[in-house]
């Protein structure tokens, strides 16, 4: 019976990768823009594409207006293991359990996208709000209750014990929660600091849910301080290895404060910056900015409040960015580039800091280009532009500008992932086979060499390994597999590109 199943499967995928091929031009067609320079990439295409994804990542009721037609609603009954709504927000991945850690880092970053670079954004303006506002809805959802957050959905190593589509979930929604006696510092800050950033995006157009955005980061930020300790340690079982706080919470601490600062303008947060900074780990030599480590992010953040708003306390904010800056050049010791030229911090999903660095050089340049001011690096002088080159050649990189000629966004170009890590598009749609695919039933596809029947159009991928080489094989979870927060950072980054070269 298994051995039937997985043949009618295999003949399934294979007739719907063709028309998924056929769905993806029809609805987003490549438009082309006279450029005031040379672009090597039609960006524009690529950031409608970046932001995209994020509907193939949505958990709960879909809207009428959901583009990504071949997933359909799924995990309606989320939090009634602890009876309360927790329907909604993002899978993070290729899975089908929602961890709070990164979603709320996914929204710190889209937010952040928007809030540099969303003036350039266009038409795309109105579906990065839309992405962001489906992760808001959840997060305050999920923080309704004073002094509680809910931090998980599902259990971790018993979702990944299937391969099943999240349509047909039937896994333990297990949920999971921080509260006073179990405190969880680093998530609960960055919750904050994604509801403090996503206050200022919808601050103009409505100003009812941006206060109680703000409100909420507020009361969270309050709690994450108060009651201090690491979710990896009182849910250590569950939480890890998967979303393990190896960088502890006081780079959140300073993040959140720095995002609530921003939203309220509130003295009391510039004034915990000046206290806490140093004991919080402003000026240590950590240059890896992801959704554990947010200390790079900090720095770039509060610098430009020096650079910008001129608060000259802040000072010394600007040589700590420099300093993560300095790091990044390459023929600097810190450097690690591969063969082809892609910055390279680690096996496991690189491509991530690969998005959070190019997006962090043109938000720097950004702010360094304001104040006139440039970087100096043990003597020589780097200039914004010199950033936004380097941030350039990375995101030209992913795009296709490498080696193998391949884009590493699922989508875009000619030659693209055909077989990603991710249970929903991997398995043939509720559409193509209404039947109910079991738990173990899926693994057979998710061996195969048969390329993904679903096309997760704008997904970015973990990408080429440090001498270039990528297998495309879906197996393989450090290279082939998408997440959210490798295309938060990406939406800004793009946005930018396409503006100065004139496709926006």
């Amino acid at each position: 019976m298994a051995s039937s199943v997985s043949s009618s499967l295999l003949i399934l995928v294979l007739f719907s990768f063709t028309s998924s091929l056929l769905l993806c031009n029809a609805y987003l067609p490549l438009r082309h823009h006279p450029n005031r320079g040379v672009a090597s990439h039609n960006y524009r295409d690529a950031l409608t594409k970046s932001i995209l994804f994020f509907e193939g990542q949505r958990s709960g009721k879909l809207p009428p207006n959901q583009r990504m037609t071949w997933r359909r609603d799924s995990g309606l009954s989320d939090g009634s293991a602890m009876h309360v709504d927790l329907v909604g927000g993002y899978y993070d991945a290729g899975d089908n359990v929602k961890f709070g850690f990164p979603m709320a880092f996914t929204t710190t970053m889209l937010s952040w996208s928007v809030i540099e670079f969303g003036g350039l954004m266009k038409g795309e303006l109105g579906n990065a709000r839309e992405a962001i506002r489906w992760a808001t809805d959840y997060l305050l959802k999920a923080t309704a209750q004073p002094d509680t957050i809910y931090v998980q959905v599902g259990d971790a190593n018993k979702d990944h014990a299937c391969w099943e589509r999240p349509e047909d979930m039937d896994t333990p929604r297990s949920v999971l929660k921080i509260d006073r006696n179990t405190p969880g510092s680093e998530v609960a800050a960055e919750t904050a600091a994604a509801l403090a950033a996503a206050s200022l995006v919808f601050r103009r157009i409505d100003p009812t849910y941006s206060k109680l955005l703000v409100r909420r980061a507020v009361r969270v930020f309050e709690f994450a301080d108060k009651y201090r300790g690491t979710y990896s340690n009182a849910l250590k079982s569950f939480v890890c290895p998967f979303y393990c706080s190896y960088s502890g919470y006081q780079d959140e601490l300073l993040w959140g404060a720095a995002w609530l600062h921003k939203a309220t303008k509130n003295p009391t947060y510039l004034n915990y910056i000046q206290v806490n900074g140093q004991t919080l780990g402003a000026d240590e030599s950590d240059n890896t900015f992801g959704w554990d480590n947010k200390h790079v992010g900090a720095r770039i953040l509060v610098s430009k409040t020096f650079l910008v708003q001129k608060v000259q306390s802040l000072h010394d904010y600007k040589g700590h960015a420099d300093n993560y800056i300095c790091s990044l050049i390459p023929g600097s010791s810190q450097a690690q580039y591969t063969p082809g030229g892609l910055l390279f911090k680690m096996d496991d999903s690189n491509m991530q800091y690969v998005t959070s660095t190019s997006f962090l050089l043109v938000t720097y340049a950004k702010y360094l280009t304001s104040a006139r001011k440039v970087v100096n690096c043990g003597g020589a002088i780097v200039t914004p532009k010199r950033l936004r080159t380097i941030a350039k050649k990375q995101v030209d990189y992913l795009l296709g500008d490498n080696p193998l000629k391949m884009s590493y966004m699922v989508g875009y170009g000619t030659r693209y992932p055909q077989r990603i890590h991710h249970r929903g598009s991997s398995l043939p749609s509720i559409a193509a086979h209404p039947a109910k695919i079991q738990c173990s039933s899926g693994f057979s596809i998710m061996k195969s060499s048969s390329p993904n029947p679903n096309i997760l159009v704008g997904a970015v991928i973990g990408g080429p390994d440090q001498h270039d080489r990528f297998p495309d094989q879906r197996s393989d979870y450090y290279q082939s597999e998408p997440a959210t927060y490798i295309n938060a950072p990406l939406v800004g980054a793009l946005a930018y590109l396409a503006h100065s070269f004139g496709q926006l």
